[in-house]
């Protein structure tokens, strides 16, 4: 009965993603300038959270901060500075590439130079080596020799099964597999969200954010995939993701108000947290802007 509700909801979610996907790609004709800039302006939110999961001590004004070559208040480490620079010069090349170039091993290999470039350059751009061993809480990862096989076979698996069924749930499998290999050093976390994003550019998707508050749900998601390789969770997170990311897209496409969430609930016949919860199943069109919610409404 469980499963069946699952699905049940991730049919729901899928249909409207694929509804949402329509009118984006209707509305986007002539107005990719707006598109820009609103990629542009997630760049910082998008660094701290992805910092964020892997512990990184910067809020996200410091991350801005940092990224607006602005002074700090406080002293921080040269490794966190690098790491949301180089992040934020990855994002931006992400977001650059051209539709359709195929996801391929020398692909993550330079995105992962440009992310571990001035931090740690005797392993940045590279897979790891025979001895180097690394495990995520209690999975450790297969053995380097077998690193670039397995990638390879993720890829050539995600370009074969990614016209046959739902293209967000090849990318959740892609990045659930792309985490368990985990082929580098460092910088795992990291380059796989950041694929995920290409991915998605790849397919005519906005980026999306997975959020440092939401990371406990997104190892749920991790551990589900390492004891009966279950994709469902990993599946629903991304989809909740690229539906808010779209939602928000929509707001700014049709040139509605956008209003923080908590004054717009005061104008419901129900309560504010019926709203939020709302909000967070995406069963209403809002999104979140610097962990605030909001929703676009008609002038």
């Amino acid at each position: 009965m469980l499963l069946f509700v699952h699905m049940a909801v991730h049919k729901t979610i899928r249909e409207r993603i694929e509804k949402q996907k329509k009118i984006f790609d209707q509305l986007s004709q002539g107005k990719e300038s707006l598109l820009i800039i609103l990629d542009e302006a997630e760049v910082s939110e998008s660094v701290y959270n992805s910092n964020a999961i892997e512990n990184s001590t910067l809020t996200l004004k410091e991350t801005e901060k940092i990224l607006l070559e602005m002074e700090l208040s406080r002293d921080v480490s040269l490794r966190e500075v690098f790491e949301a620079k180089n992040l934020a010069r990855v994002v931006e090349y992400v977001r650059k590439k051209n539709k359709g170039t195929p996801i391929t091993l020398e692909t993550i290999l330079l995105l992962h130079k440009m992310l571990i470039d001035n931090i740690d350059d005797g392993i940045a751009g590279r897979f790891r080596q025979k001895g180097e061993y690394v495990r995520v809480g209690s999975h450790v990862a297969p053995a380097p020799e077998h690193v670039e096989t397995l990638l390879e076979e993720a890829t050539a698996i995600y370009t074969h099964i990614k016209n046959e069924q739902f293209t967000i749930d090849a990318i959740a499998r892609f990045h659930l597999e792309f985490e368990r290999i985990h082929p580098f050093n460092d910088g795992n976390g990291r380059i796989g969200r950041l694929l995920i994003n290409y991915l998605l550019h790849q397919e005519g998707y906005p980026p999306i954010i997975i959020r440092n508050k939401e990371k406990q749900t997104y190892y749920t998601a991790f551990q589900m995939y390492d004891s009966g390789k279950h994709t469902k969770e990993m599946e629903r997170i991304l989809s909740l993701n690229v539906l808010e990311s779209l939602h928000k897209r929509l707001a700014y496409l049709q040139g509605l108000a956008i209003v923080p969430l908590s004054d717009y609930a005061k104008e419901q016949d129900t309560t504010p947290s019926a709203i939020f919860n709302a909000a967070r199943r995406q069963s209403i069109p809002a999104f979140r802007e610097k962990n605030m919610w909001k929703i676009g409404i008609e002038n």
